[in-house]
């Protein structure tokens, strides 16, 4: 029984035939009615499976997915009710038609005395028309975010219907979905909570023989437990949140392992700035998230929350202390230090929102993407080969950050049974951490044995020898501008050292310097590291 179909004897002999169409038998009738309301996951498969037919628009595959929604109310008429929905098909079309899915509007009954579900979509007599229906269900909108509809913008969506096999089937086809149903315990040992099940068939027919029309379709499908998924939900924010409070404590303990002007110096900007970039992303998914599903707000705002804290008060003040470490000390309030930050900050939101459009162009290849943003390391292992500092990280801080950064895309492309309803990928996450770990191990390997301990000396660039002596400088008499001392070039050379800009101090004067600065105690010159 459809929209535009008597509700009398045509569609009640046709329930009550002995065999239907696709295999099932007719049930006696229920002695009370099941609230179908809900959401269905579940299979579609073509009953002829035909991509030569010129009447039907050429399909990707023989089967797939689909996700159907109804929304069931009872009527005036005994044992009927009124049905309205959208089924959802995914990788339907050839990649020719450039249509991630077909999402089809329905309407019909629902006779509960023998558990019959027809719906219908009728082309030129539709209530709907074109516009977009979609049931306030979480799980259709926490899916959102793993799908391709949801990082399509309005006018790219309104072009790929008006230029898919969908806009001409609403024009000349009428869909009617025939389908038993139902309903077994969630648990063997709860029998008061029910899981539904449908099955049954959907064909398409021409009305003009203008259009092409789908194929016949299996289809089979079982209700979602929404309250599994809120579960879940509230779940995976709680370990966002946990995890951003062990970032701060590790943030915390990192800063007091570089307290000093010198040891900010020797930690990398980019490897802060990447990070910061990061916590930054998932502040504004959650914050998403949390707006577009608004019965979870509560859960993904404190995980937002949170976020936001790791990357506005910790990273960003951490980051701009190693900025202000590599500049000189005399020119930090300067007007020239003030534009130097603003092109900083200018740069830093020009990444951010670049970084945000390439997400959104090459949103097929996110996997990869994630690799990229996950060589946060790299830069600070650059640094130590360059600068050869000593023990910029704390250990601490390299093991927790990488095991607190791995959590969320091993949760999403990992766990088979996630929130977002995304398809595990094993081989991504073992590249996954089996990269981040490559890192961790050359850090660690440059901590403890030395930055420079498994480069080639060859290829090591050439540092600055604080030790050179000339016979011009040991002829000059000078004072030590740190201890007011003067310096005695008579002694060995490593004493006493010299500056780049030919300031001559004692070597233990000017390291206990370098440990807090590293700048020149006379001229304020930025000075290179110490060759260990």
């Amino acid at each position: 029984m459809v929209s535009d179909l008597d509700p009398g004897a045509t569609t009640l002999r046709s329930i009550k035939n002995s065999t239907l169409s696709w295999g099932y038998k007719w049930q006696p009738p229920s002695p009370s009615s099941w609230n179908i309301t809900g959401t269905y996951e579940g299979s579609w498969g073509l009953l002829e499976y035909k991509n030569g037919n010129s009447r039907s628009p050429k399909l990707r595959k023989s089967s797939g997915d689909f996700v159907l929604e109804l929304i069931s109310t009872p009527t005036e008429s005994k044992g009927v009710h009124n049905v309205k929905g959208m089924i959802m098909f995914y990788e339907v079309f050839d990649d020719e038609h450039k249509v991630g899915g077909v999402q089809i509007k329905v309407e019909g009954v629902y006779i509960w005395p023998f558990k019959q579900l027809r719906v219908a979509y009728r082309g030129k007599a539709g209530e709907f028309g074109h516009e977009d229906h979609v049931i306030s269900d979480p799980y259709h909108l926490i899916g959102l975010f793993s799908s391709q509809d949801f990082q399509e913008s309005t006018w790219v969506k309104i072009w790929k219907r008006k230029h898919s096999p969908v806009n001409e089937m609403e024009k000349h086809c009428n869909i009617e979905i025939m389908a038993q149903i139902s309903r077994v315990p969630l648990m063997q040992s709860n029998e008061d909570r029910y899981s539904y099940h449908i099955e049954g068939s959907m064909n398409s027919f021409s009305v003009d023989d203008k259009g092409d029309c789908l194929q016949p379709m299996l289809l089979n499908a079982t209700s979602v437990n929404t309250a599994m998924y809120f579960y879940k939900t509230v779940i995976y924010n709680l370990m966002v949140t946990f995890i951003s409070f062990l970032q701060v404590l590790l943030l915390i303990r990192q800063r007091k392992h570089s307290n000093t002007h010198s040891g900010s110096a020797k930690v990398s900007i980019l490897a802060i700035g990447q990070q910061a970039m990061m916590d930054a992303y998932l502040c504004l998914i959650h914050l998403t998230a949390g707006i577009t599903v608004g019965s979870l707000f509560n859960a993904f705002a404190t995980a937002a929350f949170f976020k936001f804290v790791v990357f506005a008060f910790f990273e960003m003040r951490y980051f701009l202390d190693i900025w202000k470490a590599n500049r000189p000390t005399n020119n930090i309030q300067s007007m020239e230090a003030r534009r130097e930050l603003s092109v900083l900050c200018s740069k830093f939101c020009g990444i951010f929102l670049g970084c945000i459009l390439i997400m959104y162009e090459f949103h097929k290849f996110l996997p990869f993407l994630l690799l990229l943003v996950y060589s946060f390391w790299i830069p600070q292992i650059v640094t130590n080969i360059f600068r050869n500092p000593r023990k910029p990280l704390h250990p601490y801080f390299i093991i927790g950050m990488s095991v607190t950064r791995l959590a969320i895309p091993l949760y999403i492309f990992g766990c088979p049974r996630n929130f977002m309803h995304s398809k595990p990928d094993k081989n991504w996450c073992i590249c996954l951490v089996g990269f981040v770990g490559l890192q961790v191990l050359i850090l660690l390997l440059q901590h403890y044995p030395g930055s420079r301990s498994f480069i080639l000396y060859q290829i090591l660039p050439i540092k600055y020898n604080y030790h050179k002596r000339s016979d011009q400088d040991i002829n000059c008499a000078t004072y030590c501008v740190i201890c007011m001392t003067a310096v005695d070039f008579s002694q060995p050379p490593n004493v006493c050292m010299v500056t780049p800009c030919d300031h001559f101090f004692h070597s233990e004067c000017l390291r206990k310097w370098m440990d807090e600065k590293m700048d020149c105690p006379t001229c304020r010159h930025l000075l290179p590291p110490v060759r260990r």
